[in-house]
C-alpha cells in the first residue's frame, strides 16, 4: 500500500457480474491445493472485544519509513474504538475523526493527525509461501479514504526488496473500482504493477471477497472468484526483480488522506469502517 501517487498500472479491468478463531495446520501448512485452510480468522467473540493478539498484531502511530504509508493523515492505534469485533462474526477496522484537543498523535507530514485509524498484521504469527490468501470484507468509500488488504514479504530485506502484494484497494472517490498491485526493487510506488476491476455497486454496499493466488513464479488477483490480473517474472524490467518466493504476511487497514487519494472532504463521512468477515490461507506457509 505504499504509493507516492497513483500506480502506472498494467490494466487488465473487467466488469464483475453480479477474538479471533484460529485453525493453524502446523508449520508447512497443507498441500498447496487444498480446500482447508491452514490459518483462518473467522472473528467471533463478544461486541467491542479486540482481536486476538495471539493472531494479530496491532502497529501504532504514522510513520516515515519505506513500506509504512503515503504521508497520510490517520494515527493508527490500538484502540478498541478504531479496531473491535462487532459480536456478529466480524473485524471491524474504523477510521474516526481525532477527539478534540487529542495529544501524542503525531504525523510525519504535520504537527498532528486530525484522524485515528487502525492497521493489524499476522507478521511472525501466519504468512504465505504458496497457495492462496481469501479475505471476504466490506469497503469504505468516499474521498480522501484508502482502505487496503495486502501483503509484505518476511525476507528481512528493506521496502521495496522485501515485496509487496496489495490484495485489494479502493481509493478516494473511485467507489466501485478494485486495484491489485505488486511492488518490488525495480516497479515500485507509481511503477507497480497490477490491474483493476470494476464491481457491480460501490464496495461499501456489500462484502466480497478479495483474493491473491501466489503460485511459483506466478500472482494472480480475483474478486468474487473471477481474475482479474496475473503477474509473471517475464512482466518485470528485470525477471531477477522477482520476489515472490518466499513467506509473506497480512496486512489490514484503514488509511485516510495522503498522496494517492488526496484529503476527505465535506462528503466524507466518519466514521468510516472496513468490516472483515473471515480471512483464509490456502496452501503452504506458516500458522
Amino acid at each position: 500500500m505504499k504509493h507516492h501517487v497513483r500506480p502506472a498500472l498494467m490494466f487488465a479491468v473487467g466488469a464483475l457480474l453480479a477474538g479471533c478463531v484460529s485453525a493453524p495446520a502446523g508449520a508447512g501448512g497443507r498441500a498447496p491445493d487444498s480446500d482447508e485452510p491452514f490459518w483462518q480468522a473467522e472473528f467471533g467473540g463478544a461486541a467491542g472485544e479486540r482481536p486476538s493478539a495471539e493472531h494479530w498484531n496491532t502497529e501504532i502511530g504514522n510513520r516515515d519509513e519505506e513500506g509504512w504509508g503515503n504521508n497520510e493523515l490517520q494515527f493508527y492505534t490500538d484502540d478498541a474504538a478504531n479496531s473491535a469485533l462487532d459480536g456478529s462474526g466480524h473485524l471491524v477496522i474504523t477510521a474516526r475523526r481525532a477527539p478534540e484537543g487529542a495529544a501524542g498523535l503525531p504525523c510525519h507530514t504535520q504537527e498532528a493527525c486530525p484522524w485515528t485509524s487502525a492497521r493489524l498484521t499476522t507478521a511472525g504469527k501466519a504468512a504465505l509461501t504458496h497457495g492462496r490468501v481469501e479475505v471476504r470484507a466490506k469497503m469504505p468509500t468516499g474521498t480522501g479514504l484508502l482502505p487496503a488488504i495486502w501483503m509484505l514479504g518476511d525476507n528481512g530485506a528493506q521496502w521495496p526488496r522485501q515485496g509487496e502484494i496489495d490484495i485489494s484497494e479502493v481509493v478516494g472517490g473511485e467507489p466501485r473500482t478494485v486495484y491489485g498491485t505488486a511492488h518490488g526493487p525495480t516497479y515500485y510506488n507509481e511503477r507497480g504493477i497490477g490491474g483493476s476491476t470494476t464491481l457491480p455497486a460501490d464496495a461499501s454496499q456489500a462484502f466480497h471477497t478479495y483474493a491473491v493466488e501466489k503460485r511459483p513464479h506466478r500472482v494472480t488477483w480475483s474478486v468474487d472468484g473471477k481474475p482479474y490480473f496475473t503477474l509473471t517474472p517475464n512482466q518485470l524490467p528485470a525477471e531477477r526483480d522477482w520476489v515472490f518466493e518466499q513467506d509473506m504476511h497480512l496486512l489490514l487497514n484503514v488509511a485516510v488522506g495522503g498522496d494517492w487519494p488526496g484529503s476527505p472532504d465535506d462528503s466524507t463521512r466518519f466514521p468510516a469502517s472496513m468490516t472483515i468477515d473471515y480471512v483464509r490461507f490456502y496452501g503452504t506457509g506458516r500458522g
